[in-house]
């Protein structure tokens, strides 16, 4: 786990849902937005209830990049080079709104991991075009023990079994579990995400207290981390657009009301907010204290809940704005 983040990709959800709950309800929910003012004419946004949330996109890149990456045991991935061409188009095809997607069919929609998979292999044309390319070679795909993990991990190994490979998904652990798994060669393949794995594999090499590496780009994350992966044993494969990282999501109701779509246009438009998030969002540079120093956000009150109840919280009008994942299935498109 890398400390210096809020704890909020999915790979670290497990733990995130443990906090406790300790926001009372608040006293805005449903209102409109008020007619008084703050100062430079921007309006005092009070929480407005609906049934569907809207991620604003983060124009000033204050989150780091946590996009999906296949990361493949180095061994096995120049021994079978085309397990990584594979899925690198798998990389291709994914972006954060398909994630999404393949998230609500499985958390929402009660689909398996498996029947989401072979959906989404369907739908965006990922069968090999060779069918026996991988005869004869066995394929463990690793995933960690949250869905959406495992959901990639069975597309990965949907599109390996459409060239031949035979292909399973081993469902293991946290990081700490699989990591040393996907070292050793028990599995060759796990999804997993960038800024995360780079922080994660920077403390093995060089100790816990080594400055992060993980940026807002994914290519300059991806850089700094091929060369610490390769002396662990692990090669990576091409980053996707997906993304599972920290977000901050207003009622689709609130952002049409006030035609925002952006954390800058939020801080033009608002005024003081009402910000819900876990109980160390207000300490966090990744949390409160960056929507102040790099937005110019601010908030007249913050209210802390358990991460799983942050997104109802915002829905019921509780809360202007909360923290979320960026991969919400519960997110509007």
């Amino acid at each position: 786990m890398h400390t210096s983040r809020l704890v909020l990709t999915a790979a670290l959800a497990a733990g995130v849902l443990a906090l406790a709950a300790c926001g009372a309800p608040g006293s805005g929910g449903g209102k409109a937005a008020s007619s008084s003012t703050a100062s430079a004419g921007q309006a005092v946004c009070t929480p407005i209830a609906g049934d569907s949330l809207t991620a604003l996109t983060d124009d000033k890149h204050l989150q780091n990049s946590d996009n999906v990456i296949p990361a493949f045991n180095q061994a096995f991935a120049q021994a079978n080079p085309g397990v990584v061409d594979l899925l690198d188009t798998v990389s291709q095809a994914l972006d954060t709104p398909s994630l999404i997607a393949l998230n609500k069919a499985v958390d929402i929609d009660r689909s398996t991991s498996t029947q989401a998979a072979e959906a989404f292999v369907t739908d965006k044309g990922l069968a090999a075009a060779d069918s026996s390319a991988g005869a004869g070679v066995a394929v463990v795909v690793g995933a960690a023990n949250f869905s959406e993990s495992a959901s990639l991990a069975e597309v990965y190994a949907a599109v390996l079994r459409s060239a031949g490979y035979n292909a399973t998904t081993q469902t293991i652990g946290s990081r700490e579990t699989y990591y040393p798994a996907l070292v050793s060669g028990q599995v060759a393949v796990v999804p997993e995400y960038a800024a995360t794995l780079a922080d994660f594999v920077n403390a093995k090499v060089n100790g816990a207290d080594a400055a992060s590496i993980a940026n807002p780009d994914v290519a300059t994350t991806v850089a700094a981390l091929t060369p610490l992966a390769a002396q662990q044993g692990i090669a990576l494969g091409e980053p996707s657009a997906a993304q599972d990282q920290n977000a901050f999501a207003v009622t689709t109701a609130f952002a049409q009301e006030h035609d925002v779509s952006t954390l800058s246009q939020l801080a033009a438009v608002c005024g003081p907010l009402v910000l819900a998030g876990p109980p160390e969002c207000p300490q966090r540079p990744f949390c409160q204290i960056g929507l102040e120093g790099t937005y110019g956000l601010t908030f007249s009150e913050f209210k802390s809940f358990d991460f799983a109840l942050i997104g109802q919280a915002v829905r019921q009008g509780d809360a202007a704005v909360g923290l979320v994942l960026s991969s919400d299935p519960t997110l509007s498109s």
